[in-house]
């Protein structure tokens, strides 16, 4: 059964006229977006501080936005998040995220880094990996004055942003400095879809096939693309030597047999992993406080299981 909260939403958008977003250019998808906060997002909690940075890498500027837990003192040292929003690497910003990251903050006691990463189709793969792998250098190499813990850093993300997360977990993997976790918040993990989730859920419950495959296109500007384990990490060769990891799902996503047998592969791998499917969920639960609980819930959850992963129990 579809949680009747998430169908409130559904039918919300549905008598609101919101424009499918593979209907709209990706200029005007992003502010469609960036406005359907008001429908489903509840008020930002309060959290100690937040900070605005800009990292520059190879000429290119990237946006973060560090967020400080209450109860946490400006000096202290802290474990760190990496959160890479989700939009299918189209749309989405630090701003459309700003509330699961000030909830993700207090729930884990870490600082949260909120990364601004580029778009497609304007920046096209690997732009939002290569931002990605960007802000962990940054992260790492600025460590002290960010008052963070450079061996307790986590990547993560939701939908195109647990993509990227476990892109850079792949990429980083062996390195002197790597993450070491991973929340992978109903990720997208194959650039060329074919489950049962994919036909069953692929209309009517937000996410669509249409939209994927537009979203797809904005972002690999190649075919082949698709294949690269930067795109679809899924198909990396090996994922062993990975970080542990959370991987989160819906049951009523396209993406929530992707997401399930990328934790399995993690498994299969030796990686320390923990599945759990919010079994009558849509695609982008978790921004969705406003409507429907289980987005409380399951942003709870993450916040104890990492919580729990740098306490080493």
């Amino acid at each position: 059964m579809l949680d009747p909260q998430a169908r409130q939403f559904l039918d919300l958008m549905a008598a609101q006229g919101v424009p499918p977003a593979h209907t709209l250019t990706a200029p005007q998808a992003r502010q469609a977006y960036l406005q359907r906060r008001a429908l489903s997002q509840p008020e930002p909690t309060a959290v100690a501080a937040t900070h605005d940075h800009t990292l520059m890498h190879g000429g290119v500027s990237v946006a973060v936005r560090e967020y400080r837990p209450m109860g946490s003192q400006a000096q202290e040292t802290l474990p760190a998040l990496l959160y890479f929003h989700g939009g299918g690497w189209t749309v989405g910003n630090i701003e459309t995220h700003d509330v699961v990251c000030r909830a993700l903050c207090n729930a884990s006691d870490c600082a949260v880094f909120s990364v601004d990463y580029r778009l497609g189709p304007e920046a096209p793969f690997p732009a939002a990996y290569d931002d990605a792998m960007a802000s962990f250098a940054w992260a790492v190499a600025n460590a002290a004055s960010l008052h963070i813990d450079p061996a307790r850093i986590a990547v993560g993300g939701d939908s195109a942003g647990g993509n990227i997360a476990a892109a850079v977990s792949l990429g980083l993997r062996g390195q002197a400095a790597h993450p070491d976790f991973q929340l992978l918040i109903y990720p997208a993990v194959t650039m060329r879809p074919d489950t049962p989730s994919y036909h069953a859920n692929g209309q009517g419950y937000m996410l669509t096939q249409d939209a994927m495959r537009w979203y797809t296109a904005n972002y690999l500007s190649q075919d082949q693309h698709a294949d690269d384990w930067r795109a679809s990490p899924l198909l990396a060769p090996s994922h062993a030597g990975l970080p542990a990891a959370l991987v989160l799902t819906a049951g009523f996503d396209p993406l929530r047999d992707e997401g399930r047998l990328y934790a399995d592969a993690l498994s299969k791998a030796g990686v320390d992993t923990q599945y759990v499917c919010f079994e009558r969920q849509i695609h982008g639960f978790v921004t969705m406080g406003k409507l429907i609980r289980e987005a409380h819930t399951a942003l709870a959850l993450c916040g104890h299981v990492m919580k729990r992963h740098w306490a080493g129990v």
